[in-house]
């Protein structure tokens, strides 16, 4: 199977492809970006034609669900799901901290305790726990002096991580987004029927929707309101 894999819910922007038959994988990936709207098809199309692959050679799509900040999310789930529409093809949604965690564990020389985590912006960070590849907690939200978990080792932003407890901060640390391999491995059996797209936001997003303003009480009904000596008439006053 021709697998494209995307993931927009960190900073970097993943693009990447796996073909199952020859176990061959690629990646073409924009760091530290704000740009996913605009930089993702034009990744994509780059991607496809560096693997010398068209539309038309897709089996499947495996997208990252997250956790991740509302906007960045849902660019990678929304493209995924009109390319699974477009194509008639299936597409698999995967949590992306289990992603990092699976290729992290795959250059480990045995299965560690791991502690995931991606920037959520407003100081916070999304993490979850692993041994090896398998998820043992979360995924959750907190601030990093708030972590109370136990690992052997750190894949953690380094610009948070001064703020990490004490009882972290000598751990071994590094920082690693998803790649093609890891996603399209968390996806598991891709034969089998997807489930529904759900995406992992665990807080409300950061932009929200004006509410109407209350009606002043202090303003008098209509009718009683005077344009200099001449009363304004109701609504439903006559001619």
């Amino acid at each position: 199977m021709r697998i494209l894999a995307l993931d927009t819910a960190t900073t970097d922007l993943v693009t990447g492809a796996v073909d199952t038959a020859t176990g061959q994988s690629w990646d073409r990936v924009v760091e530290d970006t704000r740009a996913h709207n605009e930089q993702l098809m034009p990744t994509v199309e780059a991607l496809l034609a560096q693997v010398g692959w068209t539309y038309a050679d897709l089996d499947a799509v495996v997208v990252g669900t997250g956790p991740g900040p509302f906007t960045g999310l849902r660019v990678g789930m929304a493209t995924a799901s009109a390319l699974g529409v477009a194509l008639n093809i299936p597409v698999f949604g995967v949590c992306s901290l289990d992603a990092i965690a699976h290729r992290v564990a795959a250059t480990a020389p045995a299965p560690a305790d791991l502690l995931v985590a991606t920037d959520a912006r407003r100081k916070e960070v999304y993490w979850a726990t692993y041994r090896g590849t398998a998820r043992t907690s979360g995924p959750q939200v907190h601030k990093p002096e708030e972590l109370e978990a136990t690992a052997q080792q750190l894949v953690f932003p380094e610009a948070i991580a001064p703020r990490l407890p004490q009882q972290l901060q000598s751990l071994p640390r590094q920082w690693a987004t998803p790649r093609a391999a890891g996603l399209v491995a968390v996806a598991g059996d891709l034969q089998a029927t997807p489930e529904p797209l759900v995406p992992l936001y665990l807080r409300r997003p950061d932009a929200v929707p004006p509410q109407p303003a209350p009606r002043s009480a202090a303003l008098p009904p209509l009718e009683h309101l005077q344009l200099g000596d001449a009363p304004v008439p109701s609504a439903t006053s006559e001619a």
